[in-house]
């Protein structure tokens, strides 16, 4: 394994000292003939993140003629033809293209730290990031990256340069006490140097040292073979090293996921029937206080009952009273009449030709008639009054009985509603930690 590869352009639509402008810049990504005539048989790029290259260029074409710079005066102008308005990321794998095609082994872990530049693209430059293409058509395994500002009214890509924001920054501070413009500019390429290797650290960190990569190659420090020979084993050894501990890690979270699931769901379980059991208790509390209402108007109305029953019960009795005193008056006046045949008799045969007779003869059997009558209704009467009695009596038992039933079902609903209600927390003293309780003294 070799030494990590990324650099950083920024380009205007005029061009830099060698022509490239940002159109240049679009057509060589295409692989346009004009513009990849270093390639011996150029192909169409892979877009591997983000918008086609020619949607890119549009994007940047309608960004760059709507945007607009404010200078001192406050007045809005369009931008400079040299303002730098795209900015460009170049980073390469040092295996060749033959060595990925003929080894998978190797075409994965190309794979792999491709994966891992555009994670750390897109934290570096967030939605700024527009593109992502591979170029297959030359010697190495690399990737271009296109960042268009169009968030900025004013299209500044150069912002995304850290060398040249940290450089600026230390001129705009202006100089110190002891400084002379001379020392100040050195300061500021100082500050830029900085910023640069600051940023390379960052992406050895994040990609470099996961891929087995080294941070700089032999030729930058003048290392003998043997001791870049040692550095890229270290290296590789590292990587190795990181790909045991990602697969451990994979293993934990994997682990911890998987407890957390079966932790979640007894919760859930858990939850669901203590929910159940809160309804069924709910349901069980809400029947015995319907069944209690219920026994409680059953008591009342049993309770009316009762006390009607006993007024009709009393009634009846006075009407038997009655009754039986009417009877025995009935029963007098005909033990005074059953003499009256006789005297009758005696009156018609001495008189059965008289009309006093006939007129006393009719009055008599007027008054047995009507005697007879109020008899019968008084023994009738009786036996009505009797009946209502029985019937009364036979009502009441039944309605003590049904009385008796009712608050038995009241107290068993009391009880059941006594169970069913949570027990009251009993209060006790509080114990600080580590204290013991006390025992009581005798």
């Amino acid at each position: 394994m070799g030494f990590q590869f990324v650099h950083m352009e920024s380009f205007s639509r005029k061009g830099d000292g060698k022509g490239r402008t940002t159109g240049f810049v679009f057509a060589e990504a295409r692989r346009d003939p004009a513009a990849s005539v270093h390639v011996a048989h150029p192909e169409p790029p892979v877009v591997i993140y983000g918008l086609d290259v020619a949607d890119v260029e549009a994007l940047h074409d309608a960004a760059a003629d709507a945007a607009r710079t404010i200078p001192k005066d406050g007045k809005p102008r369009k931008l400079r033809q040299d303002h730098k308005t795209v900015h460009t990321v170049i980073a390469s794998h040092p295996y060749t293209m033959d060595a990925i095609r003929d080894d998978p082994e190797k075409r994965k872990e190309a794979q792999v730290w491709e994966r891992r530049t555009i994670e750390w693209l897109r934290s570096q430059y967030g939605n700024d990031l527009k593109s992502v293409v591979r170029h297959e058509d030359e010697s190495h395994y690399h990737i271009h990256a296109y960042v268009v500002p169009t968030d900025d009214t004013e299209m500044r890509a150069l912002r995304h340069h850290p060398g040249v924001a940290a450089k600026r920054a230390a001129m705009a501070a202006g100089p110190s006490d002891s400084e002379d413009a001379k020392a100040l500019s050195k300061r500021g390429d100082a500050a830029y140097k900085g910023a640069m290797r600051k940023w390379q650290d960052s992406y050895h960190e994040v990609v470099g040292i996961p891929c087995g990569l080294a941070r700089l190659g032999p030729r930058r420090r003048n290392l003998p073979r043997g001791e870049w020979q040692r550095e890229k084993a270290q290296a590789k050894a590292l990587q190795a090293a990181l790909d045991r501990a990602a697969v451990v890690k994979g293993k934990v979270e994997s682990f911890v996921r998987e407890k957390k699931g079966e932790t979640e769901s007894m919760v859930s379980t858990a939850e669901t029937t203590a929910a159940a059991l809160r309804a069924e208790a709910d349901a069980a509390t809400a029947e015995a206080a319907r069944r209690l209402a219920a026994a409680h108007a059953a008591t009342e109305a049993a309770k009316a009952a009762h006390n009607a029953a006993v007024h009709e019960q009393a009634k009846a009795r006075t009407m038997m009273s009655r009754a039986r005193e009417e009877a025995v008056r009935v029963a007098a006046k005909a033990a005074r009449l059953q003499h009256l045949p006789s005297v009758l008799r005696t009156v018609f045969d001495g008189f059965r030709r008289s009309r006093v007779a006939d007129r006393i003869r009719a009055v008599v059997e007027s008054e047995m008639t009507t005697l007879r009558e109020r008899a019968s209704s008084a023994l009738k009467q009786a036996a009505a009054a009797d009946a209502a009695r029985r019937e009364a009596d036979s009502r009441a038992s039944s309605l003590n009985s049904a009385l008796t039933e009712t608050e038995a079902q009241r107290d068993a609903a009391r009880c059941e509603v006594q169970r069913l209600r949570p027990p009251e927390p009993t209060p006790g003293p509080s114990l600080g930690p580590g204290m013991k309780p006390t025992p009581k003294r005798r």
